[in-house]
């Protein structure tokens, strides 16, 4: 290995700076480490922690860093492991997405001001990732993912249970009338069943395959299971491999560029990810100065076929996806039929396409073959129009009841016309859903407004509503949604989300009404309320729906510096810092 100058060693190893060098060793002594080891010049590996009580997808990282601090160690570093601000999907209210930017806020600040040569992101649950890769990027350290992994696959009844999709599913079954209250808490319980994050191609799944996809995290091994043995031999490798990175000087600029970016793009598509990855991947994207536009997703991803048979878009769940080869087997037919850029440097020092050799799936049935998909064209549709200058809908959860009810009129295949029931929150829509005044029918669109960054605050996973219990019972189980919120990454409603601009600034769904009709063509990516010039400036003229007030400090400073979904919803003021760690913070005495 080549010999370079930490930054670690500014701090540790500075005769220019004697009398700060004392000051910066002198704590680290009181829990038993050298001042030998710290002036060795060995690098300072730091360990991102995510885990902990209040964030269960991520805990098991407790456990891994162990693995990780002996890989460390065996390679010659010296590791710091560091908490960082929890993310947990599920309960945070009123959503996690108001905590990726402050958590990546965190851990830039941690990265730029510590003594701190190279870092393990440790990732799982669903903005855990984007955070720290937005964070590495930002302050251009080498960096390292190490995925936590999904649980194990769920099962009842003898059936696949899969985390979240089985609480949407069992939800329209309560709706029904098929199951009770205890038998739906039940099934939730089984889709949990050990230490990981969602076993389904949900939004953790789908981040954890785009590092992989992008090069941040060891081959293989963004899908192994939290409790496999092979998690923690992947996290004993990942420290060993920072180690060589921190010496080789592998930063986050020599892997995220726009190729990588653009196979993130084609992965997603192919695996039938989560369209909360529209955002994150756009994020990173302007952390990391790569220059990424909302029409990539239709030129890179939308003809892109499902290979990947896996809850919410297919049948089965984790397991079997990392035993039938894992995101290296998916991107195995897409480097064959020529579908990768894959001629990039990776984390693991090689190109992309050095990694994927030899890594063809053996189960055909979880993973298609190029030729043999489970869907044509998967990848995400990108609409426009009166309501929003930019939305998404993920067309591989169009099931074929959707498709033949609203899509396969003759002469119009891909076109529809619902009439609009607009909703303010999800608040009101829960009061209101089953309110027979509506009288809600297959005719009809679910709006839902006041769930974006700015009028959550956050954006909320709330687009994806599911129809009153009386059209339920008669069998229709989705309606179409749209949104300028967010739904889950496990959900399985083919929904036109992320809507940007929101209404809470202005955009057009804040003019749209109860009874208005709506018209989505797929076929030209339109999507437009028909109402005319003159009632619409009477509307606004009226100005936006309310949005409920800050109820945090943070939530003030958020609202204050978010962007919108289709750019990332980043800190808008954050995305000039780039490559920070070149130049070393003041002392601070």
């Amino acid at each position: 290995m080549s010999t370079r100058r930490f930054r670690s060693q500014d701090w540790f190893d500075n005769p220019d700076h004697i009398d700060m060098t004392a000051l910066y060793l002198e704590r680290f002594m009181n829990y038993g480490i050298t001042p030998e080891e710290l002036r060795s010049g060995r690098p300072i590996i730091g360990i991102a922690q995510s885990g902990s009580d209040i964030s269960p997808c991520n805990r098991i990282h407790l456990e891994l860093a162990k693995r990780v601090r002996d890989g460390i160690r065996d390679a010659g570093g010296i590791a710091m492991e560091f908490p960082l601000h929890p993310i947990f999907e599920n309960c945070r209210r009123p959503t996690a997405a108001i905590d990726r930017n402050l958590a990546y806020m965190g851990l830039v600040e941690i990265l730029h001001g510590y003594p701190i040569d190279a870092v393990v992101l440790t990732t799982g649950c669903d903005k855990t990732t984007p955070s720290q890769l937005m964070a590495a990027a930002t302050v251009d350290i080498p960096a390292i993912v190490l995925s936590g992994g999904p649980m194990l696959d769920g099962w009842l009844d003898g059936e696949l249970v899969g985390s979240g999709s089985a609480i949407w599913k069992a939800r329209r079954r309560l709706a029904a009338g098929e199951i009770d209250n205890e038998k739906f808490l039940q099934i939730g319980a089984a889709s949990a069943p050990s230490a990981g994050h969602c076993n389904t191609m949900g939004t953790a799944s789908t981040m954890n395959a785009m590092a992989e996809a992008l090069g941040m995290s060891l081959t293989g091994c963004s899908a192994i299971p939290a409790p496999y043995r092979e998690r923690g031999q992947m996290a004993y490798e990942t420290g060993r491999r920072i180690v060589e990175m921190a010496h080789q000087d592998i930063r986050p600029s020599s892997i995220l560029n726009r190729d990588a970016f653009l196979d993130a793009i084609v992965v997603n598509a192919a695996i039938g990810g989560s369209t909360n990855a529209q955002q994150h991947i756009m994020a990173m994207a302007r952390h990391a100065g790569v220059e990424l536009h909302s029409d990539d997703w239709m030129a890179y991803g939308h003809d892109v076929p499902l290979l990947l048979n896996m809850q919410p878009s297919g049948k089965y769940l984790g397991e079997r996806f990392h035993r039938a080869g894992g995101v290296p087997a998916i991107m195995w037919e897409l480097e064959q039929a020529g579908k990768l850029r894959s001629n990039r440097l990776t984390v693991s020092g090689k190109t992309m396409a050095q990694n994927l050799e030899g890594r063809e799936s053996n189960d055909r049935e979880m993973i298609t073959p190029f030729d043999q998909p489970l869907k044509e064209k998967a990848g995400f549709m990108v609409l426009r129009g009166n309501l929003f200058d930019f939305a998404i809908m993920k067309t591989s959860v169009i099931s074929p009841e959707f498709r033949a009810r609203y899509l396969s009129r003759a002469g119009e295949e891909g076109v529809f016309e619902c009439r609009a029931i607009v909703f303010d929150g999800s608040t009101d829509y829960h009061a209101r859903i089953n309110d027979p005044a509506l009288n809600i029918d297959e005719d009809c669109i679910l709006v839902i407004r006041g769930a974006g960054p700015v009028g959550w605050p956050g954006s909320a996973e709330v687009v994806n509503m599911q129809p009153p219990d009386a059209l339920i019972k008669r069998g229709v189980l989705n309606l179409p949604t749209l949104g300028d919120g967010r739904q889950s990454g496990t959900s399985d409603s083919p929904s036109i989300l992320n809507a940007s601009p929101e209404s809470a600034v202005g955009g057009g769904l804040a003019y749209v009404r109860t009874g208005d009709r709506i018209r989505i063509d797929l076929n030209t990516g339109s999507c437009d309320m028909l109402v005319d010039e003159e009632t619409l400036a009477a509307r606004k003229a009226e100005g936006i729906p309310a949005v409920p007030a800050s109820q945090t400090p943070w939530q003030e400073l958020y609202r204050s510096t978010v962007g919108q979904m289709e750019q990332g919803a980043c800190m808008e003021l954050a995305v000039k810092y780039r490559g920070i760690a070149e130049t070393l913070p003041r002392h601070n005495h």
